[in-house]
């Protein structure tokens, strides 16, 4: 029998159980109603897979894979991690899924587990040129442990430089090549990486995180058949929970893939992880996925289009991703400063490194915006226009007057804000509307 105690504790709301946390919950889904995030891995969850996520799966301790796991009463999660793996592989068309790391940094901590020996070499993108930190950085546990060296971009098109690439490769020998990153915002060329792996002997990473969405719709290249292992978020232009996943077309591969997970780098996963994770992987198989990432690429590349009109340098001249990445060494502005003046005009960025620059990531040159978000709570073409001069307009006036932004970021905040009014979030939890 349940004591009173017991039955009060179990059922009591967050308002009452802890108002301070409940007020901040409130504070946040207001704000999130009222801004538009342009903030490039942030997306929303559909209300299937914020269920899905917040149901009693939440509840379950396991470890190990289905049919294969250390406790009892794994049945149904079985099923649905099942369900995971085979929606994954069909979504991707591979043979081998894991979906059991808790976030990208961690699916990439398996491949090196998995592929690699404390101090064997890496080549990898720099983070400078659009890679990311989990690829060898050196206050990472990547760069700590093993021998990385970074491939760039060319100064004239701060496109990926293959034929350094290539000269580091066979200079170097490294073990592993890996590609994509944070913030490039150019297609890859997948199958001159993987000949370049091939002729080294190295196994060839392919981190999707960004584009994962628009590779699982077919309309951004897939890094299959070139990688050899594929290894994406799921939070991004997924729609799915923050998690990892990684992606091999080799079944023995994949088995040295699961062992580098569990019990390589972490124990058990998050049941709820997988639950959703299965939920966001069935609705990217229907037909409306497509339409959405379609429609983020499009957003994207409308951004561009008005940011260069009105005289914005856009890394790499355009985009075939969700990403902008805008450099605003000669406006003067700095990344930190822009990302400040935008957010009080009610649009979250965030700043960013360049190629070349000279700023320290907490100040930086430049500033990243996303367009998978914005997209899924409806925003098309052309209100991105008027949203991409409404960012112009906020930045024109931070390079001419930047001790005079106020009047100009109150502008662009009930702009933006008329905007988001007509684009409800339907949040979980009763929450919603504008």
């Amino acid at each position: 029998m349940t004591s009173a105690g017991n039955t009060s504790l179990l059922t009591r709301e967050l308002a009452t159980s802890d108002p301070e946390i409940a007020e901040r919950i409130a504070r946040e889904s207001a704000r999130q109603l009222h801004q538009l995030e342009l903030i490039a891995p942030k997306n929303y969850m559909s209300r299937a897979v914020f269920e899905a996520h917040s149901s009693i799966m939440s509840l379950t301790s396991v470890e190990g894979y289905p049919g294969r796991r250390m406790h009892a009463g794994m049945a149904h999660l079985d099923v649905v991690e099942n369900l995971a793996l085979d929606r994954a592989a069909k979504l991707f068309g591979c043979c081998y899924a894991n979906v059991q790391p808790h976030s990208g940094t961690q699916a990439n901590q398996a491949v090196f587990f998995a592929l690699l020996r404390p101090g064997d070499r890496v080549l990898s993108l720099a983070l400078k040129a659009g890679g990311h930190l989990s690829h060898g950085l050196r206050s990472n546990q990547s760069g700590r442990w093993f021998d990385v060296m970074e491939y760039g971009v060319r100064p004239d098109t701060g496109l990926i430089d293959y034929a350094e690439a290539e000269r580091l490769a066979h200079t170097h020998r490294p073990q592993l090549i890996i590609t994509g990153g944070s913030s490039y915002p150019r297609s890859i060329d997948f199958a001159r990486l993987r000949a370049v792996a091939d002729s080294v002997g190295a196994c060839f990473l392919a981190d999707i995180s960004h584009i994962a969405g628009l590779v699982a719709a077919g309309v951004h290249p897939s890094p299959f058949p070139h990688a050899h292992v594929v290894t994406s978020t799921t939070n991004k232009n997924l729609r799915g929970p923050r998690g990892g996943l990684i992606l091999a077309d080799n079944l023995e591969l994949g088995r040295r893939l699961d062992r580098a997970v569990f019990p390589g780098v972490q124990g058990g996963p998050l049941p709820e992880l997988i639950c959703a994770k299965a939920v966001a992987f069935g609705e990217a198989l229907e037909q409306e996925f497509t339409t959405y990432a379609e429609s983020v690429l499009a957003n994207a590349r409308t951004l561009c289009a008005v940011l260069q009109e009105r005289g914005y340098r856009i890394v790499t001249d355009g985009t075939d991703t969700p990403l902008v990445v805008v450099d605003l060494r000669d406006k003067g502005i700095t990344g930190d400063a822009a990302e400040r003046s935008l957010e009080a005009a009610d649009i979250t960025c965030n700043r960013n490194l360049v190629p070349g620059d000279p700023e320290k990531p907490s100040v930086t040159s430049g500033i990243r915006f996303g367009t998978s978000a914005v997209t899924t709570r409806g925003l098309r073409p052309p209100q991105m226009r008027v949203v991409a001069s409404v960012i112009a307009d906020v930045l024109d006036r931070l390079a001419h007057r930047p001790g005079d932004t106020g009047a100009a970021e109150r502008a662009a905040a009930a702009t933006v804000r008329d905007i988001a009014g007509q684009l409800p979030i339907h949040l979980p939890g009763g929450q919603g509307g504008n």
